[in-house]
């Protein structure tokens, strides 16, 4: 079925009937896209359930308000990245990888920096005549 596969934008309600939880969760999942999506329910325990198995970015159970401490964007051909929370942050975060020697070269640049070292004598475990 067209509408439940394709992204629209705008103030559409779709209604489509099912004759089981698992054809309800086939038919949110067959699509390209995964931006967000919802249950209604009298259990909430039951939602969350339905929620772990509905590939989308975003689930809300029983209309539950979007916290915006927490990450939002979708899954599959719904866009890349997420927006709000820390994961958002990344975004504006310039990340640096520093690369260190093996561990017995750690220790031999630790004896070099040692307070009571003297200058030019603390050799390595590579080379004792540094």
């Amino acid at each position: 079925m067209r509408i439940a596969r394709e992204e629209i934008s705008g103030p559409v309600l779709s209604v489509i009937a099912f004759d089981t939880e698992d054809e309800a969760v086939a038919l949110a999942n067959d699509s390209a896209y995964g931006l967000a999506g919802g249950v209604w329910t009298a259990d909430p325990d039951h939602g969350l359930d339905v929620a772990r198995r509905v590939r989308t970015g975003t689930f809300t159970v029983n209309g539950a308000p979007r916290d915006m401490r927490a990450p939002f964007g979708g899954f599959k051909a719904s866009g890349l990245g997420r927006e709000y929370g820390p994961v958002g942050l990344g975004a504006y975060t310039e990340y640096q990888s520093i690369g260190l020697p093996g561990p017995e070269t750690l220790q031999a640049g630790a004896e070099r920096h040692r307070p009571d070292a003297r200058p030019g004598r603390a050799g390595s475990a590579r080379n004792p005549e540094e």
